[in-house]
């Protein structure tokens, strides 16, 4: 029996020795997709924990946007204000009329009550629109206080200076006053851009920074090993190799200084040039009607930003933003005090190829020219023509049109209203509404709260364009690979990066190759936004 048994298993071992490896084979392909579904499982959650990590620091990173816009507002809003200062002449033409009463002999009291009754004269409109612009006493400037009260000196300045005219005085406050609320609406425009452009990119260097540190071989300390530091220690590891160091940081948002002390002051003679041309032949006393402010309004744009899509495209904004480069250390030595060594600190820097370098270091240098670059490419065009939509629309057809035409806002409520009421027909005093752009050019250059207005309302405006966060995730999410060329980043692999030489982005060509990675980049994000923050 055993030996028929033996004679069986002999004649059948080739049957059981495959039978035999079909099992071990099975069992190992088992192990084997086991083991490929459980690293695909633990991959998909460290993506999907990365890309959770990358939304939080990006909606934190446009919080920071916004709290350091309204933080360097005032300083461009007082250099605005200064250079166009409405109130001053105002106060000239006040005591221009005090002096006139005096010599006839009549009270001030009796002014306010007996003012002509016939056909609208500038006597009139001096009574009726200096009562409106004395609602804006409270934003007055220092620098605007009336010369009298300032000092001696001040007199006698003013007093070799030729007396101007009623008709030059009003002249210029209606050229001041729209030109100044005009000029802040560019100037914010422009600064909520360049925040979000140097804010998402030292974010995203950031964030590369941290995955570059977690990636790094472990440190002898333990207790420091998942711990990210982004200050400046002054040693060569991963963090300052990506420009994550304070001070690279701290020269790069620096440059802010440019637009906020020199640019906006270009940008105000732009505009104090188109204003003239537009509405140097309307008269203070002349009625204008809401459809026709609005048309003249669009004339001042289109000779500032182009009057075709072409000719916005081109319009060059990046001399308002950032200093040439033979004058970006200049900009480092006024804002921080940088001076070349053994230099004493009242001489300037005189700009050599020696002390450029030494200024403008290679990682400050790259985020420079990707800023240059981003601020020449078409998507930054297209977003600053949205954001100065919705601030002349919040200007013009919100605040204009009801308080100098008693026009309530547009809503469920007031449709009705507006039905009876044509706002075309609708007409005010042009002396009226100049005291409405007085008074709204120090809310839109608002840096907090307003007395009776709240907080900066243009600026939420801006901040609700549905473009302006996908530029913003555009800028924090591309070039991935250009930053980080030897390491996997979680989480980005259906980012699309796009590399400098390739793309258009750092090269110094403002994206005009074609389609690059960063437009297609931006259609994407455009096409996700609703995902809110999933860049």
């Amino acid at each position: 029996m055993f030996d028929r048994a033996r004679n069986w298993f002999r004649r059948n071992r080739g049957s059981f020795a495959i039978g035999a490896g079909v099992a071990a084979g099975g069992y190992l392909a088992g192990q084997y997709v086991l083991n490929k579904v459980t690293e695909a499982r633990q991959r998909m959650s460290d993506e999907r924990i990365a890309r959770e990590n990358l939304r939080r620091r990006f909606e934190q990173n446009q919080e920071d946007c916004t709290f350091t816009i309204l933080a360097i507002l005032p300083t461009a809003t007082e250099n605005i204000i200064e250079a166009l200062p409405v109130e001053q002449t105002l106060n000239e033409l006040q005591k221009q009329k005090v002096e006139r009463l005096a010599r006839s002999g009549v009270a001030m009291s009796e002014v306010s009550t007996d003012l002509p009754s016939g056909p609208p004269s500038l006597t009139e409109i001096d009574g009726k629109s200096l009562t409106n612009f004395s609602e804006s006493e409270s934003y007055v400037h220092a620098s605007q206080v009336a010369p009298s009260e300032t000092g001696n000196g001040e007199k006698a300045d003013v007093a070799s200076q030729p007396k101007r005219s009623k008709v030059q005085m009003w002249n210029d406050i209606k050229i001041s006053s729209i030109a100044r609320a005009f000029t802040l609406i560019y100037t914010l425009s422009l600064l909520t851009l360049l925040t979000r452009i140097q804010l998402n990119l030292l974010g995203r260097r950031n964030y590369l920074a941290s995955v570059v540190s977690l990636a790094s071989p472990p440190s002898s300390s333990q207790d420091n090993n998942h711990h990210i530091f982004l200050e400046n220690h002054d040693d060569d590891n991963f963090e300052n190799a990506y420009g994550n160091d304070y001070e690279t940081n701290r020269k790069y948002l620096s440059f802010s200084w440019w637009l906020l002390h020199r640019g906006c002051k270009e940008i105000m003679q732009k505009v104090l040039q188109a204003v003239k041309e537009v509405f140097g032949p309307l008269s203070p006393r002349e009625d204008i009607s809401l459809e026709k402010l609005s048309e003249l309004t669009v004339e001042v744009r289109k000779k500032i930003e182009g009057s075709t899509e072409q000719d916005r495209r081109t319009t060059k904004y990046l001399p308002y933003l950032l200093p040439p480069a033979d004058e970006e250390a200049s900009v480092l030595q006024q804002v921080s005090g940088i001076l070349p060594a053994n230099s004493p600190p009242s001489s300037p820097i005189t700009v050599t190829e020696t002390s450029e370098t030494t200024s403008i270091p290679p990682t400050l240098r790259r985020l420079l020219d990707e800023s240059s670059d981003l601020i020449d490419s078409p998507s930054f065009h297209h977003v600053l023509t949205l954001l100065l939509d919705s601030a002349f629309s919040l200007l013009i057809d919100n605040k204009i049109a009801s308080l100098a035409y008693k026009i309530p806002p547009t809503s469920a409520s007031t449709s009705r209203v507006i039905e009876l009421v044509n706002p075309k027909e609708v007409k005010a005093k042009v002396a009226n509404t100049l005291a409405v752009f007085c008074r709204q050019a120090h809310v839109i250059g608002s840096g907090g709260q307003v007395p009776g207005v709240g907080g900066n309302e243009y600026l939420a405006g801006m901040e609700q364009v549905r473009d302006l966060e996908a530029f913003a995730a555009v800028v924090y999410s591309s070039n991935f690979d250009f930053e980080a060329p030897e390491i996997t980043l979680p989480g980005l692999s259906s980012v699309e990066c796009s590399r400098p030489g390739t793309a258009g982005m750092g090269n110094g060509n403002g994206g005009k190759s074609g389609k690059s990675g960063f437009e297609a980049a931006w259609e994407k994000a455009l096409a996700k936004e609703d995902g809110k923050g999933d860049s």
